[in-house]
Protein backbone atom coordinates (compact mmCIF):
# COMPACT_ATOMS: atom_id res chain seq x y z
CA UNK A 1 0.00 0.00 0.00
CA UNK A 2 1.68 3.49 -0.21
CA UNK A 3 4.78 4.18 -1.70
CA UNK A 4 7.66 2.07 -0.03
CA UNK A 5 9.20 4.04 2.87
CA UNK A 6 7.02 6.55 1.76
CA UNK A 7 6.06 7.53 5.37
CA UNK A 8 9.94 8.10 6.00
CA UNK A 9 10.50 10.38 3.22
CA UNK A 10 7.28 12.72 3.17
CA UNK A 11 6.04 14.78 5.85
CA UNK A 12 2.27 14.86 6.30
CA UNK A 13 0.70 17.99 4.51
CA UNK A 14 -2.61 19.58 4.91
CA UNK A 15 -4.30 22.46 2.83
CA UNK A 16 -3.99 25.69 3.61
CA UNK A 17 -6.58 27.63 5.44
CA UNK A 18 -7.92 30.69 4.83
CA UNK A 19 -6.87 33.15 6.62
CA UNK A 20 -8.90 34.12 10.05
CA UNK A 21 -9.25 38.21 9.23
CA UNK A 22 -10.73 36.61 5.52
CA UNK A 23 -13.24 33.46 6.63
CA UNK A 24 -15.07 35.26 9.50
CA UNK A 25 -16.50 37.68 7.25
CA UNK A 26 -18.36 34.65 5.12
CA UNK A 27 -19.74 31.40 6.04
CA UNK A 28 -17.62 29.47 3.31
CA UNK A 29 -15.57 26.49 4.17
CA UNK A 30 -12.86 27.60 5.73
CA UNK A 31 -10.22 24.90 4.03
CA UNK A 32 -8.67 25.49 0.43
CA UNK A 33 -8.32 22.63 -2.02
CA UNK A 34 -5.35 20.50 -2.22
CA UNK A 35 -3.66 19.84 -5.55
CA UNK A 36 -4.23 16.04 -6.82
CA UNK A 37 -0.03 15.81 -6.90
CA UNK A 38 -0.04 16.60 -3.30
CA UNK A 39 -2.94 14.45 -2.54
CA UNK A 40 -1.48 11.68 -4.06
CA UNK A 41 1.85 11.97 -1.78
CA UNK A 42 -0.22 11.75 0.99
CA UNK A 43 -1.65 8.74 -0.13
CA UNK A 44 1.88 7.18 -0.69
CA UNK A 45 2.73 7.86 3.37
CA UNK A 46 0.05 5.19 3.72
CA UNK A 47 2.80 2.35 5.32
CA UNK A 48 1.39 -0.85 4.19
CA UNK A 49 1.06 -1.68 7.95
CA UNK A 50 0.71 -5.57 8.55
CA UNK A 51 -2.69 -5.07 10.83
CA UNK A 52 -4.39 -1.71 9.54
CA UNK A 53 -5.40 0.00 12.95
CA UNK A 54 -7.69 2.06 10.88
CA UNK A 55 -9.77 -0.26 10.50
CA UNK A 56 -11.05 -0.31 13.63
CA UNK A 57 -10.85 3.24 14.56
CA UNK A 58 -13.38 3.84 11.88
CA UNK A 59 -16.82 2.84 12.48
CA UNK A 60 -17.95 2.56 9.30
CA UNK A 61 -15.12 -0.14 8.21
CA UNK A 62 -13.50 1.87 5.47
CA UNK A 63 -11.51 -0.03 3.50
CA UNK A 64 -8.81 3.14 4.06
CA UNK A 65 -5.75 1.63 2.75
CA UNK A 66 -6.96 0.22 -0.52
CA UNK A 67 -7.67 3.85 -1.40
CA UNK A 68 -5.20 5.41 -0.21
CA UNK A 69 -3.18 3.23 -2.06
CA UNK A 70 -5.06 3.98 -5.38
CA UNK A 71 -5.12 7.81 -4.49
CA UNK A 72 -1.45 7.51 -4.97
CA UNK A 73 -1.41 5.53 -8.05
CA UNK A 74 -3.77 8.30 -9.58
CA UNK A 75 -6.84 5.83 -9.63
CA UNK A 76 -9.56 7.96 -8.25
CA UNK A 77 -12.66 6.53 -10.22
CA UNK A 78 -11.48 3.06 -8.52
CA UNK A 79 -11.34 4.66 -4.97
CA UNK A 80 -14.41 6.38 -5.01
CA UNK A 81 -15.72 3.10 -5.95
CA UNK A 82 -13.75 1.27 -2.92
CA UNK A 83 -14.75 4.55 -0.99
CA UNK A 84 -18.40 3.73 -1.38
CA UNK A 85 -18.46 0.31 -0.64
CA UNK A 86 -18.75 1.42 2.95
CA UNK A 87 -19.94 4.94 3.14
CA UNK A 88 -22.43 6.53 1.53
CA UNK A 89 -21.85 10.07 2.28
CA UNK A 90 -17.85 10.10 2.19
CA UNK A 91 -18.27 14.41 1.71
CA UNK A 92 -19.72 14.30 5.05
CA UNK A 93 -17.12 12.11 6.97
CA UNK A 94 -14.50 14.09 5.42
CA UNK A 95 -15.78 17.30 7.05
CA UNK A 96 -17.42 17.20 9.81
CA UNK A 97 -16.20 13.62 11.44
CA UNK A 98 -12.90 13.72 14.05
CA UNK A 99 -11.24 11.32 12.13
CA UNK A 100 -10.83 8.49 14.75
CA UNK A 101 -9.08 6.34 11.81
CA UNK A 102 -5.98 8.58 11.91
CA UNK A 103 -5.94 8.38 15.56
CA UNK A 104 -5.79 4.78 15.08
CA UNK A 105 -3.26 4.74 12.49
CA UNK A 106 0.01 2.84 13.16
CA UNK A 107 2.15 5.61 12.20
CA UNK A 108 0.25 7.68 15.15
CA UNK A 109 2.30 5.58 17.24
CA UNK A 110 5.54 7.45 16.95
CA UNK A 111 4.55 10.21 14.09
CA UNK A 112 2.14 11.88 12.13
CA UNK A 113 -0.54 10.00 11.05
CA UNK A 114 -1.64 9.95 7.40
CA UNK A 115 -4.29 12.11 6.54
CA UNK A 116 -7.36 10.08 6.05
CA UNK A 117 -9.73 12.73 6.28
CA UNK A 118 -8.58 14.96 3.87
CA UNK A 119 -8.38 12.22 1.34
CA UNK A 120 -11.53 11.39 1.81
CA UNK A 121 -12.66 14.29 1.34
CA UNK A 122 -10.89 15.50 -1.95
CA UNK A 123 -11.93 11.46 -3.28
CA UNK A 124 -15.39 12.63 -3.17
CA UNK A 125 -15.42 16.03 -4.07
CA UNK A 126 -13.03 14.88 -7.21
CA UNK A 127 -15.38 12.30 -8.16
CA UNK A 128 -18.46 14.83 -8.17
CA UNK A 129 -16.29 17.60 -9.86
CA UNK A 130 -15.76 14.65 -12.79
CA UNK A 131 -19.24 13.30 -12.65
CA UNK A 132 -18.84 9.87 -11.81
CA UNK A 133 -21.43 9.68 -8.71
CA UNK A 134 -24.62 8.79 -11.17
CA UNK A 135 -28.03 7.46 -9.13
CA UNK A 136 -28.14 3.95 -8.31
CA UNK A 137 -31.22 2.22 -9.55
CA UNK A 138 -32.50 -1.02 -8.46
CA UNK A 139 -33.24 -3.65 -10.57
CA UNK A 140 -36.00 -4.75 -9.18
CA UNK A 141 -39.09 -3.42 -7.20
CA UNK A 142 -39.94 -5.77 -4.15
CA UNK A 143 -43.42 -3.75 -3.60
CA UNK A 144 -42.45 -3.11 -0.01
CA UNK A 145 -43.00 0.15 1.18
CA UNK A 146 -40.70 1.68 3.81
CA UNK A 147 -41.04 5.12 6.08
CA UNK A 148 -37.73 6.09 7.61
CA UNK A 149 -38.33 8.49 10.16
CA UNK A 150 -36.09 11.80 10.60
CA UNK A 151 -33.79 12.70 8.18
CA UNK A 152 -30.02 13.22 9.23
CA UNK A 153 -27.30 11.23 8.27
CA UNK A 154 -28.04 8.00 9.85
CA UNK A 155 -31.80 8.38 8.43
CA UNK A 156 -31.08 9.49 4.75
CA UNK A 157 -28.19 6.24 4.66
CA UNK A 158 -31.03 3.77 5.68
CA UNK A 159 -33.38 5.57 2.96
CA UNK A 160 -30.81 5.45 0.45
CA UNK A 161 -29.89 1.41 0.97
CA UNK A 162 -33.20 0.47 1.64
CA UNK A 163 -34.45 2.46 -1.99
CA UNK A 164 -31.53 0.42 -3.66
CA UNK A 165 -32.64 -2.73 -2.19
CA UNK A 166 -36.08 -2.03 -4.61
CA UNK A 167 -38.28 -0.91 -1.46
CA UNK A 168 -40.35 1.89 -2.05
CA UNK A 169 -38.55 4.28 0.26
CA UNK A 170 -40.81 7.53 2.06
CA UNK A 171 -38.33 9.67 4.55
CA UNK A 172 -39.96 11.93 6.73
CA UNK A 173 -38.87 14.74 8.42
CA UNK A 174 -40.36 17.21 10.49
CA UNK A 175 -38.33 20.27 9.61
CA UNK A 176 -38.67 22.45 6.46
CA UNK A 177 -35.72 20.84 4.65
CA UNK A 178 -33.99 17.37 4.36
CA UNK A 179 -30.43 16.97 6.83
CA UNK A 180 -31.07 17.02 10.28
CA UNK A 181 -28.11 18.01 11.87
CA UNK A 182 -26.37 18.61 8.68
CA UNK A 183 -28.68 21.09 7.51
CA UNK A 184 -29.12 22.90 10.78
CA UNK A 185 -26.97 22.16 13.07
CA UNK A 186 -23.49 22.45 11.54
CA UNK A 187 -22.43 25.98 10.20
CA UNK A 188 -22.19 26.69 6.74
CA UNK A 189 -18.32 26.83 7.32
CA UNK A 190 -17.56 23.42 8.27
CA UNK A 191 -19.77 22.26 5.86
CA UNK A 192 -21.90 23.81 2.70
CA UNK A 193 -25.10 23.01 2.48
CA UNK A 194 -24.63 22.03 -1.52
CA UNK A 195 -23.24 18.63 -0.39
CA UNK A 196 -26.54 17.64 0.89
CA UNK A 197 -28.66 18.76 -1.80
CA UNK A 198 -26.44 17.02 -3.99
CA UNK A 199 -26.95 14.07 -1.95
CA UNK A 200 -30.81 14.67 -2.08
CA UNK A 201 -30.90 15.28 -5.89
CA UNK A 202 -29.32 11.30 -6.05
CA UNK A 203 -31.22 9.82 -3.51
CA UNK A 204 -34.62 11.23 -5.68
CA UNK A 205 -33.48 9.81 -8.90
CA UNK A 206 -32.78 6.64 -6.80
CA UNK A 207 -36.47 6.72 -5.70
CA UNK A 208 -36.63 8.31 -2.07
CA UNK A 209 -39.89 10.11 -1.42
CA UNK A 210 -39.28 13.07 0.85
CA UNK A 211 -41.66 14.94 2.97
CA UNK A 212 -40.93 17.71 4.62
CA UNK A 213 -42.77 19.80 7.64
CA UNK A 214 -43.97 16.77 8.51
CA UNK A 215 -44.47 15.79 12.21
CA UNK A 216 -44.68 12.46 12.81
CA UNK A 217 -46.70 11.71 15.91
CA UNK A 218 -48.39 14.78 15.55
CA UNK A 219 -49.43 15.69 12.01
CA UNK A 220 -49.28 11.96 11.08
CA UNK A 221 -50.15 9.26 13.75
CA UNK A 222 -48.38 6.31 14.40
CA UNK A 223 -51.78 3.93 13.41
CA UNK A 224 -51.44 5.62 9.97
CA UNK A 225 -47.83 5.28 9.77
CA UNK A 226 -47.90 1.24 10.80
CA UNK A 227 -51.50 1.24 8.41
CA UNK A 228 -49.36 2.52 5.20
CA UNK A 229 -45.96 0.97 5.51
CA UNK A 230 -44.62 -2.35 5.90
CA UNK A 231 -41.85 -1.71 8.32
CA UNK A 232 -40.73 1.83 9.90
CA UNK A 233 -37.18 2.78 10.98
CA UNK A 234 -36.57 6.19 13.85
CA UNK A 235 -34.02 7.47 12.90
CA UNK A 236 -35.11 10.90 14.93
CA UNK A 237 -31.61 11.76 16.68
CA UNK A 238 -31.05 12.82 20.33
CA UNK A 239 -32.35 15.76 20.49
CA UNK A 240 -33.48 16.37 24.29
CA UNK A 241 -30.84 19.09 25.12
CA UNK A 242 -29.24 18.94 28.95
CA UNK A 243 -30.12 21.96 30.41
CA UNK A 244 -28.54 23.78 33.31
CA UNK A 245 -31.16 24.16 36.56
CA UNK A 246 -29.42 26.94 38.56
CA UNK A 247 -31.12 30.48 39.51
CA UNK A 248 -31.30 32.84 36.69
CA UNK A 249 -31.82 30.34 34.23
CA UNK A 250 -35.10 31.79 33.10
CA UNK A 251 -33.53 34.63 31.96
CA UNK A 252 -33.70 36.18 28.56
CA UNK A 253 -30.49 36.02 26.34
CA UNK A 254 -30.06 32.25 27.82
CA UNK A 255 -30.48 29.69 25.06
CA UNK A 256 -29.79 26.12 23.96
CA UNK A 257 -27.00 26.05 21.39
CA UNK A 258 -29.66 24.46 18.79
CA UNK A 259 -31.93 27.27 19.34
CA UNK A 260 -29.33 29.59 17.80
CA UNK A 261 -27.41 27.47 15.27
CA UNK A 262 -30.04 26.82 13.16
CA UNK A 263 -31.49 30.50 12.76
CA UNK A 264 -28.16 31.86 11.16
CA UNK A 265 -27.88 28.44 8.91
CA UNK A 266 -31.69 29.40 7.54
CA UNK A 267 -30.44 33.11 7.04
CA UNK A 268 -27.36 31.57 5.16
CA UNK A 269 -30.21 29.41 3.20
CA UNK A 270 -32.31 32.24 2.18
CA UNK A 271 -34.75 32.47 5.00
CA UNK A 272 -35.83 35.65 6.44
CA UNK A 273 -35.90 35.69 10.37
CA UNK A 274 -38.30 37.46 12.40
CA UNK A 275 -36.67 40.24 14.61
CA UNK A 276 -38.47 38.72 17.48
CA UNK A 277 -37.02 35.24 16.88
CA UNK A 278 -33.49 36.08 15.93
CA UNK A 279 -30.61 35.31 18.39
CA UNK A 280 -27.50 36.85 17.05
CA UNK A 281 -24.20 37.87 18.55
CA UNK A 282 -23.67 40.81 17.29
CA UNK A 283 -22.14 43.71 19.48
CA UNK A 284 -22.39 41.18 22.70
CA UNK A 285 -20.63 39.79 25.39
CA UNK A 286 -21.21 35.71 24.70
CA UNK A 287 -20.40 32.66 27.18
CA UNK A 288 -20.96 29.37 25.73
CA UNK A 289 -21.22 26.75 28.20
CA UNK A 290 -19.82 23.25 27.21
CA UNK A 291 -15.76 22.34 25.52
CA UNK A 292 -17.26 19.98 22.43
CA UNK A 293 -18.13 19.93 18.59
CA UNK A 294 -21.95 22.11 19.34
CA UNK A 295 -19.83 24.52 21.35
CA UNK A 296 -17.10 25.15 18.82
CA UNK A 297 -19.67 25.68 16.25
CA UNK A 298 -21.31 28.06 18.82
CA UNK A 299 -17.80 29.48 18.90
CA UNK A 300 -17.08 30.46 15.11
CA UNK A 301 -20.97 31.44 14.58
CA UNK A 302 -20.43 33.83 17.10
CA UNK A 303 -17.63 35.20 15.56
CA UNK A 304 -19.13 35.67 12.08
CA UNK A 305 -21.99 37.53 13.67
CA UNK A 306 -19.57 40.20 15.23
CA UNK A 307 -19.46 39.13 19.14
CA UNK A 308 -17.52 41.78 20.83
CA UNK A 309 -16.05 38.95 23.04
CA UNK A 310 -16.36 35.14 23.39
CA UNK A 311 -15.94 33.30 26.34
CA UNK A 312 -16.02 28.99 26.24
CA UNK A 313 -16.10 27.32 29.82
CA UNK A 314 -15.67 23.48 30.25
CA UNK A 315 -16.86 22.06 33.44
CA UNK A 316 -13.85 19.12 33.30
CA UNK A 317 -10.39 19.98 33.75
CA UNK A 318 -8.14 20.94 31.00
CA UNK A 319 -7.13 17.71 29.14
CA UNK A 320 -3.17 16.95 28.47
CA UNK A 321 -1.85 17.98 25.08
CA UNK A 322 -0.38 14.75 24.41
CA UNK A 323 -1.47 10.66 25.18
CA UNK A 324 -1.32 9.55 28.47
CA UNK A 325 -0.97 6.05 29.89
CA UNK A 326 -4.20 5.75 30.37
CA UNK A 327 -5.32 6.29 27.21
CA UNK A 328 -3.10 4.36 25.14
CA UNK A 329 -2.69 3.99 21.15
CA UNK A 330 -5.10 2.96 19.71
CA UNK A 331 -7.72 4.19 21.64
CA UNK A 332 -9.38 7.46 20.60
CA UNK A 333 -7.20 10.14 23.65
CA UNK A 334 -9.40 12.64 25.50
CA UNK A 335 -6.48 14.75 24.47
CA UNK A 336 -6.65 19.12 24.24
CA UNK A 337 -8.14 19.78 20.43
CA UNK A 338 -7.92 23.29 19.21
CA UNK A 339 -10.74 23.73 16.32
CA UNK A 340 -10.85 26.09 13.66
CA UNK A 341 -13.13 28.59 15.16
CA UNK A 342 -10.51 28.59 18.45
CA UNK A 343 -8.26 30.21 16.04
CA UNK A 344 -10.47 32.46 15.53
CA UNK A 345 -10.57 33.80 18.68
CA UNK A 346 -12.22 32.56 21.93
CA UNK A 347 -10.87 32.72 26.11
CA UNK A 348 -11.28 29.61 27.26
CA UNK A 349 -11.25 28.24 30.71
CA UNK A 350 -11.69 24.44 32.23
CA UNK A 351 -12.84 23.35 35.83
CA UNK A 352 -15.22 25.96 35.93
CA UNK A 353 -19.05 25.48 37.60
CA UNK A 354 -21.58 27.73 37.16
CA UNK A 355 -23.73 28.83 39.71
CA UNK A 356 -26.33 31.36 38.95
CA UNK A 357 -27.21 34.04 36.69
CA UNK A 358 -27.91 37.41 37.17
CA UNK A 359 -29.98 40.40 35.11
CA UNK A 360 -32.05 43.18 34.48
CA UNK A 361 -35.00 44.09 32.89
CA UNK A 362 -35.57 40.18 32.30
CA UNK A 363 -31.98 40.14 30.62
CA UNK A 364 -29.25 38.16 31.60
CA UNK A 365 -26.01 40.86 32.42
CA UNK A 366 -24.00 38.13 34.79
CA UNK A 367 -22.79 34.74 35.04
CA UNK A 368 -21.95 33.86 38.86
CA UNK A 369 -18.90 30.87 38.93
CA UNK A 370 -16.34 29.09 40.66
CA UNK A 371 -13.29 27.30 40.07
CA UNK A 372 -13.19 23.31 40.89
CA UNK A 373 -10.83 20.83 41.95
CA UNK A 374 -11.18 17.57 40.58
CA UNK A 375 -10.19 14.52 42.47
CA UNK A 376 -9.77 10.72 42.12
CA UNK A 377 -12.00 8.84 44.49
CA UNK A 378 -12.57 5.01 44.24
CA UNK A 379 -11.63 5.67 40.98
CA UNK A 380 -14.38 8.13 40.15
CA UNK A 381 -13.79 11.53 39.33
CA UNK A 382 -15.39 14.55 41.76
CA UNK A 383 -15.01 17.72 41.80
CA UNK A 384 -15.02 19.97 44.97
CA UNK A 385 -15.26 23.97 44.55
CA UNK A 386 -12.23 25.91 44.83
CA UNK A 387 -12.61 28.10 48.58
CA UNK A 388 -12.51 31.96 47.10
CA UNK A 389 -12.27 31.93 43.84
CA UNK A 390 -16.01 32.67 43.12
CA UNK A 391 -15.95 35.00 40.19
CA UNK A 392 -18.39 36.53 38.20
CA UNK A 393 -18.77 37.65 34.46
CA UNK A 394 -20.47 40.40 32.46
CA UNK A 395 -22.67 38.63 29.42
CA UNK A 396 -25.13 39.50 27.03
CA UNK A 397 -25.98 36.24 25.64
CA UNK A 398 -25.18 32.41 26.87
CA UNK A 399 -25.28 29.47 24.72
CA UNK A 400 -25.63 26.32 26.38
CA UNK A 401 -24.36 23.48 24.75
CA UNK A 402 -24.20 20.84 27.50
CA UNK A 403 -25.17 17.62 25.24
CA UNK A 404 -27.84 15.92 24.58
CA UNK A 405 -29.77 13.23 26.26
CA UNK A 406 -31.79 11.37 24.24
CA UNK A 407 -34.92 11.51 21.69
CA UNK A 408 -37.87 13.12 22.87
CA UNK A 409 -40.02 10.63 24.52
CA UNK A 410 -43.25 11.58 23.42
CA UNK A 411 -44.58 12.18 19.87
CA UNK A 412 -44.14 9.04 17.91
CA UNK A 413 -42.32 7.39 20.42
CA UNK A 414 -45.14 7.35 23.15
CA UNK A 415 -47.93 6.71 20.45
CA UNK A 416 -45.90 3.48 19.29
CA UNK A 417 -45.32 2.33 23.13
CA UNK A 418 -41.56 1.76 22.81
CA UNK A 419 -39.57 0.66 25.13
CA UNK A 420 -36.33 2.56 26.75
CA UNK A 421 -33.15 1.49 27.92
CA UNK A 422 -31.85 3.19 31.13
CA UNK A 423 -30.14 5.91 29.50
CA UNK A 424 -33.46 6.99 27.57
CA UNK A 425 -32.62 5.56 24.01
CA UNK A 426 -35.00 3.97 22.11
CA UNK A 427 -34.15 -0.12 23.26
CA UNK A 428 -33.70 -2.52 20.12
CA UNK A 429 -32.53 -5.87 19.92
CA UNK A 430 -29.17 -7.25 17.82
CA UNK A 431 -31.80 -6.65 14.59
CA UNK A 432 -32.43 -3.06 15.23
CA UNK A 433 -35.67 -3.77 15.97
CA UNK A 434 -37.43 -2.60 18.62
CA UNK A 435 -39.87 -4.01 21.09
CA UNK A 436 -42.41 -3.12 18.31
CA UNK A 437 -42.10 -5.37 16.00
CA UNK A 438 -42.09 -4.15 12.52
CA UNK A 439 -40.55 -0.96 13.69
CA UNK A 440 -37.03 -0.30 13.32
CA UNK A 441 -34.59 2.58 15.00
CA UNK A 442 -31.05 3.35 14.35
CA UNK A 443 -28.41 6.89 15.25
CA UNK A 444 -28.74 9.15 18.29
CA UNK A 445 -32.17 7.54 18.88
CA UNK A 446 -30.80 4.08 19.41
CA UNK A 447 -27.00 5.07 20.81
CA UNK A 448 -26.83 7.94 22.06
CA UNK A 449 -25.51 11.50 21.39
CA UNK A 450 -22.44 10.37 18.86
CA UNK A 451 -20.31 11.05 16.02
CA UNK A 452 -21.54 10.88 12.25
CA UNK A 453 -19.40 8.22 11.25
CA UNK A 454 -21.61 6.10 13.55
CA UNK A 455 -24.75 7.66 12.29
CA UNK A 456 -24.19 6.40 8.79
CA UNK A 457 -23.47 3.33 10.42
CA UNK A 458 -26.81 2.23 12.27
CA UNK A 459 -28.22 3.94 9.13
CA UNK A 460 -26.67 1.38 6.93
CA UNK A 461 -26.56 -1.72 9.51
CA UNK A 462 -30.52 -1.04 10.22
CA UNK A 463 -31.22 -0.74 6.39
CA UNK A 464 -29.99 -4.47 6.08
CA UNK A 465 -32.02 -5.33 9.16
CA UNK A 466 -34.98 -4.23 7.92
CA UNK A 467 -34.38 -5.72 4.38
CA UNK A 468 -34.11 -8.92 6.08
CA UNK A 469 -37.18 -8.26 7.93
CA UNK A 470 -39.06 -7.97 4.86
CA UNK A 471 -37.45 -10.42 2.43
CA UNK A 472 -36.27 -13.27 4.58
CA UNK A 473 -33.13 -12.43 3.61
CA UNK A 474 -30.76 -9.06 2.28
CA UNK A 475 -27.96 -8.62 0.14
CA UNK A 476 -27.05 -5.35 1.36
CA UNK A 477 -23.54 -4.86 2.66
CA UNK A 478 -22.79 -5.62 6.65
CA UNK A 479 -20.03 -4.49 8.47
CA UNK A 480 -20.69 -5.74 12.18
CA UNK A 481 -18.50 -4.33 14.91
CA UNK A 482 -16.04 -6.16 17.14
Amino acid sequence: MGKLGGFLEIDRETPERRPVKERVRDWREYENPMPLEKLQAQGARCMDCGIPFCHKGCPLGNIIPDWNDLVYRGRFRDAIDRLHRTNNFPEFTGRVCPAPCEEACVLNINSKPVTIKLIEKHIIDHAFAQGWVKPIRPAVRTGKKVAVVGSGPSGMACAQQLARAGHSVTLFERSDRIGGLLMYGIPDFKLEKSHVYRRIEQMKAEGVEFKTSCNIGVDYSADRLRSEFDAICLTIGATRPRDLPVPGRELGGIHFAMEFLPLQNRINAGDIIPEGRMISAKGKRVVILGGGDTGSDCLGTSNRQGAVSVHQFELLAKPPEVRTADMPWPNWPMILRTSTSHEEGVIRDWSINTKSFTGRHGRVEKLHGVRLNWKTDNGRMVMEEIAGSEFELECDLVLLALGFLGPEPDGIVAQLGLKLDQRGNIQCDGNFMTSVPGVFAAGDARRGQSLVVWAIWEGREAARCVDQYLMGESALPSNPQI
